[in-house]
């Protein structure tokens, strides 16, 4: 009895390895610093540069690269009120939250269909959905230009809010595609025969709790259309039409004139609604990864 009771005794240490100071220093703490420094180091290098008095940011014999020694706020100043960057902020804004919106509302009508109404080559529809996300932008702003000049919306933020979901709606309908199929069957089969209409059970029963894909999805449009370049270069010319990735780069910098100060300035505080976005929701777009509802 005794030599079976040893036999089953487990004696693995699991992770009691870590307990030890050295051990932890190299798997776990050194691991950790890295990803936090390549991480976090854009954000600070962008930041001192912002602050950085102009003759110290190519002075390097006499000031440091990674301090700063008199910080100004000319750079901030100069950007906010002697360019159009708050139009460029507010136009972003505008663009990506109502691409966002119409990309999530064809998004989820169409991984509905494809994965709740079980139609013939409901299958084949959706690798075809996915599949018009790899093609390369570079190739579709042609096309796209064409259709663009031809409804005379060239120059308009209209332009980019209808193309936006181009790029958009195939890769958000094949996440919520995989977070629909997550959800069992059961309860709809349930709310039918209870009498709901497929607009109901979509609204009422899926929808709830889909929330945490939802999000997902919305923030993943939401930073491809903050952060897009390609379309918002080709079809907005006007400065006060233009998003903060085209107008920091077009309008400070002039030949070979570098606004770094500006520029860093624009580039930190561009980036800062998408962290505060990511920051809110993290914790449903870590969810939205697991799946939802198990059988």
């Amino acid at each position: 009895m005794t030599r079976a009771s040893d036999e089953m005794t487990d004696h693995s240490s699991g992770m009691s390895y870590l307990n030890s100071l050295p051990r932890r220093l190299v798997t776990t703490i050194l691991p950790l610093l890295v990803f936090v420094f390549v991480l976090l180091f854009p954000f600070y290098w962008m930041a001192i540069t912002a602050i950085k008095p102009n003759f110290q940011l190519t002075d390097y014999n006499n000031y440091s690269p990674l301090w700063v020694v008199q910080p100004t706020l000319d750079h901030i100043n100069y950007l906010l009120f002697q360019t159009s960057y708050p139009s460029w902020l507010w136009n972003t804004i505008y663009i990506s939250v109502a691409a966002t919106f119409i990309s999530l509302v064809t998004s989820v009508f169409a991984a509905y269909a494809i994965e709740r109404l079980r139609f013939t080559g409901s299958r084949w529809v959706g690798l075809a959905i996915f599949l018009a996300y790899l093609v390369p932008p570079s190739i579709l702003f042609i096309p796209l230009a064409i259709l663009v000049f031809g409804i005379g919306i060239y120059d308009t933020k209209l332009a980019l809010i209808l193309i936006y979901p181009t790029f958009l709606v195939p890769f958000a309908t094949w996440l919520l595609m995989g977070y629909f199929r997550s959800i069992p069957f059961e309860l709809e089969e349930c709310a039918l025969v209870d009498g709901a209409s497929r607009w109901q059970i979509l609204v009422k029963v899926l929808l709830p709790l889909s929330v945490p894909g939802l999000i997902s999805a919305g923030i993943f449009c939401f930073t491809l259309s903050w952060n897009e370049f390609i379309y918002a270069l080709t079809f907005i010319q006007s400065s006060e039409n233009k998003t903060v990735p085209v107008g920091v780069l077009t309008e400070l910098v002039r030949s070979d004139v570098y606004e770094w100060g500006a520029l860093m300035a624009g580039a930190l505080i561009g980036s800062l609604p998408v962290v505060i976005l990511y920051s809110f929701f993290v914790d449903y777009y870590v969810s939205s990864m697991t799946g939802a509802v198990k059988e």
